[in-house]
């Protein structure tokens, strides 16, 4: 039998997150011969060699990631473990929220405000992200909290130890000028608004290839590709582009209006965004973010 310490499990983790030694022990808080000796003895624990030399520094060997990737897990599971035994813990601690723009101004900003009176313990650091961006900090633990989002019509997929809260959904249109829009007469179907544009120029997302699946699917239901030649993170920059002439391109139906622009609506098939909080496998029973994602919960 195979006896692994947790504590070693930890340093070889955080190596493979890391990437270095140094940087390792800078997070833990020790030495980096402590960090070598620890990973050393979990070698001779396990029989097999986790690490090769790699230029100055180290990497991990194939057996190594692999048991990286089961201390991942493992680790998790003992979190979850320690934070079940005290469920009446007090919230407390730093939550690393990572998410699309939406999301952080009507989801989260009216939770921080409230924590600010009630758990003034609980600090929260906001980083603007994409759906693929946020994930990928949530998998290597540098963000505790990723909301993201996709559509009905290019659903997301999400890798194991990720566990979902679907938080809330909205329809999308096509926005477009508004004599564009007077002139439209088409069916009611998205590939008939779609085929009323086909030959204008397309505005997809610079940092998520959702908006561009969506556009190029539903345009293949109108037998046309479109003409993809501006990418804008922004929605306030899509709608510029939109009045400018430059192009069309998606929109939330509910978006306040704005001069100069129509949003069609998008039917058989429709068209939403969905949106989520996302953490990792047993870490929601942190006080601290097991309370924020109760927030979310109820103001779904």
């Amino acid at each position: 039998m195979v006896f692994m310490d947790t504590r070693r499990l930890q340093y070889h983790y955080e190596l493979a997150r890391m990437g270095s030694m140094r940087a390792v022990a800078d997070v833990l808080g020790t030495t980096t011969s402590t960090v070598s000796q620890q990973i050393a003895q979990l070698s001779r624990e396990t029989g097999a060699r986790l690490l090769e030399p790699d230029g100055r520094g180290v990497r991990l060997t194939p057996a190594g990631r692999r048991l990286a990737e089961h201390a991942r897990t493992i680790l998790g599971a003992i979190d979850a473990a320690t934070l079940d035994l005290d469920p009446a813990a007090e919230p407390s601690g730093t939550l690393r929220v990572a998410g699309f723009a939406t999301a952080i101004r009507t989801t989260l900003m009216p939770i921080i405000k409230e924590l600010a009176v009630d758990h003034p313990a609980v600090g929260i650091v906001v980083f603007e992200h994409e759906p693929a961006e946020a994930l990928a900090q949530l998998a290597v633990d540098d963000i505790d909290l990723a909301l993201t989002y996709d559509y009905n019509l290019a659903p997301d997929s999400v890798g194991p130890g990720v566990e979902t809260l679907e938080l809330w959904s909205t329809p999308w249109g096509l926005g477009v000028p508004n004599g564009d829009a007077e002139r439209f007469a088409g069916g009611p179907g998205a590939a008939d608004v779609f085929s009323a544009f086909r030959d204008r120029d397309w505005i997809g997302n610079s940092r998520n290839i959702a908006d561009e699946t969506v556009l190029r699917l539903l345009s293949s239901m109108a037998g046309f590709a479109p003409a993809m030649r501006h990418q804008a993170d922004s929605l306030d920059l899509v709608e510029d582009l939109v009045l400018a002439g430059l192009g069309v391109g998606l929109l939330p139906e509910n978006r306040p209006g704005k001069e100069g622009i129509t949003i069609l609506p998008l039917k058989n098939p429709g068209l939403r965004l969905r949106a989520f909080a996302r953490t990792r496998a047993g870490r929601s029973a942190w006080p601290a973010l097991a309370l924020v994602l109760g927030r979310m919960n109820q103001c779904r």
